[in-house]
């Protein structure tokens, strides 16, 4: 494992040459580019949902590990997770072609409430540092549709100016991946004010993710016609 300062400024010098996922993950469970690796317990890097015959088709990228997550040393697994896990089932979005990861690998909070720790947003600062990981995750994996799950994510890819609030469920040129699309990230519904607005907000996610199962879809049958020629 590398060796690493005290203080850095990016995570770029610790991308393995040649990188796989295996690499990637052993060198960032040692990163300390940004302040957050001393307050997190532990680096979470991004894995597969299920277990792809070939690289996932599709990437969905978080914000940041929450307190369980943080915890368990995996993405996606606590309150979040599960309600992404109910929509992907809802918008018929297979698992095995799925890689879960964060714009950010370590736990930002600000306090406690009752056994539970506090998410805080990471600042640009934070999120230039730990970009150099998501964009080696990208250039390992070359998913075929990028999903960034909320403003971090959407912002940090596809810059400052983009809002979710106007262009979610919109396929978006980008160079990070044929095809980007945004949504809301679930923790978003799970603060919604009452059972009504949060069953509101969940139908409208699973329709953002039911535009990126039919663009799933539209590729496979690219490929398909593809290979009759």
């Amino acid at each position: 494992m590398p060796k690493h300062p005290s203080v850095q400024t990016t995570a770029a010098p610790l991308i393995p040459e040649s990188p796989t996922y295996d690499k990637l993950r052993d060198a960032a469970a040692g990163c300390r580019a940004c302040p957050l690796w001393k307050t997190g317990t532990q680096t979470v890097f991004g894995e597969p949902v299920g277990r792809p015959h070939r690289g996932p088709r599709v990437m969905l990228v978080g914000e940041q590990p929450g307190d369980q997550e943080d915890r368990e040393g995996r993405p996606f697994v606590g309150p979040s997770g599960r309600l992404l896990d109910e929509a992907l089932d809802a918008a018929s979005i297979d698992r095995s072609q799925v890689y879960v990861t964060n714009t950010v690998k370590h736990f930002k909070w600000k306090g406690e409430e009752g056994h539970r720790r506090v998410h805080a947003k990471p600042s640009t600062t934070e999120i230039r540092a730990c970009l150099p990981w998501l964009a080696a995750e990208i250039r390992v994996f070359r998913p075929d549709i990028l999903v960034c799950l909320g403003a971090t994510a959407a912002q940090a890819l596809l810059g400052k100016d983009f809002r979710v609030t106007k262009q979610r469920g919109e396929p978006v040129d980008s160079d990070w991946a044929r095809i980007v699309v945004a949504t809301v990230h679930p923790s978003s519904i799970l603060r919604a004010p009452d059972p009504e607005a949060r069953e509101r907000q969940l139908d409208a996610f699973i329709d953002d993710l039911r535009v990126v199962a039919r663009l799933i879809h539209g590729l496979g049958a690219e490929e398909g016609a593809h290979a009759l020629h």
